[in-house]
């Protein structure tokens, strides 16, 4: 059986779809996808064993320049590539419009969430199968029933799997590290800097070394900010997104603020402590074995505010003493 997969992004909602495919593939052996992603996490889809093709789209690019886009000619490759694979059913796992719309190249019947579970109900129009899949749960679980109903089978007794090999993906680690993924987006999210080097100095206490990744030069600089001072503490180079999953899958633990990259660490099975401000971890947070939520108790905290702080009562000693626990957990040395 090939099935086409849309899902294109964020980071996030590529990893939360993997344990799907896993349940997909135990169910029904031989299964294979190909699976529409944005360019920017094409190489997410590569690292599980059930993905044949990956294809990517660049929405977010092409949005930009439209005019150029048609004239490139991008937009007809990318059509033509749909229509290259004979497909036994499309499963739009992102429930958007612009998702929907993508399934329109492929000939083959489309699967997707009905209207009171799709994030925007229009997308349904574009579906021959619509399912209901509950709102009030995570958002993986959300994804591996949508795929349980569309291709027919149970997930009773089965657990999340993501599907990734850690210990191939980490390679020779070498001397054992704390990985600190204090990058985010919203401006409301990041943990305040001086947080950041207090818990590297009560983990340098200890013995750990501490590693820091940057994905501009802002955040770059407040790492080198961070690590300022510190033997044990490092700036990672500049990686790729292969490069993360591969320094990730190394780590003893990770601290990491609500960004793609924590999501990563727990489809890796890294003992990880997640820090949540404005936004909540129940549908959306880090989801696995050995993850660890500490939400902030500002005024602001759990608003959803982009912009305002709320991680004032949430100090470096209390994810200190967490993370003391959760390495103890886990047996690390």
């Amino acid at each position: 059986m090939r099935v086409l997969l849309v899902k294109t992004s964020s980071l996030g909602d590529v990893v939360h779809t993997l344990p799907a495919l896993t349940d997909a593939a135990r169910a029904i052996p031989g299964i294979q996808f190909d699976w529409v992603v944005e360019e920017g996490f094409a190489e997410i889809p590569a690292w599980h064993p059930a993905v044949a093709q990956v294809i990517p789209v660049a929405i977010r690019r092409w949005r930009k320049n439209l005019l150029q886009t048609l004239k490139n000619g991008e937009w007809s490759r990318f059509k033509a590539r749909l229509r290259e694979t004979r497909y036994d059913l499309v499963i739009d796992a992102q429930g958007l419009l612009k998702s929907a719309l993508l399934t329109r190249y492929v000939d083959a019947p489309v699967a997707g969430l009905d209207r009171d579970s799709a994030r925007e109900p229009i997308a349904c129009r574009f579906y021959d199968r619509r399912y209901a899949v509950p709102r009030e749960q995570h958002a993986l679980e959300r994804v591996r029933q949508l795929f349980a109903q569309a291709l027919g089978y149970s997930l009773a007794g089965h657990g999340a799997d993501y599907g990734l090999d850690r210990v191939a993906m980490a390679g020779d680690v070498g001397e054992p590290y704390l990985l600190f993924l204090h990058g985010t987006t919203w401006a409301s999210k990041h943990w305040p800097e001086a947080n950041w080097r207090e818990l590297v100095g009560l983990m340098s206490q200890q013995g750990w070394a501490v590693r820091l990744p940057w994905g501009n030069e802002a955040e770059k600089a407040r790492a080198e900010r961070i690590v300022s001072g510190f033997d044990k503490a490092q700036v990672l180079p500049k990686l790729n997104l292969a490069g993360m999953a591969k320094v990730i899958a190394g780590a003893q633990a990770c601290v990491a603020v609500d960004t793609g990259l924590g999501h990563l660490a727990a489809a890796l099975d890294v003992p990880s402590i997640s820090l949540y401000g404005p936004t909540l971890p129940g549908r959306v947070g880090a989801y696995g074995r050995s993850q660890v939520h500490l939400c902030a108790t500002g005024p602001n905290a759990g608003s959803g505010d982009r912009h305002k702080p709320c991680f004032e009562n949430l100090p470096a000693s209390q994810v200190a003493a967490e993370l003391d626990t959760l390495l103890s957990n886990r047996g690390a040395v």
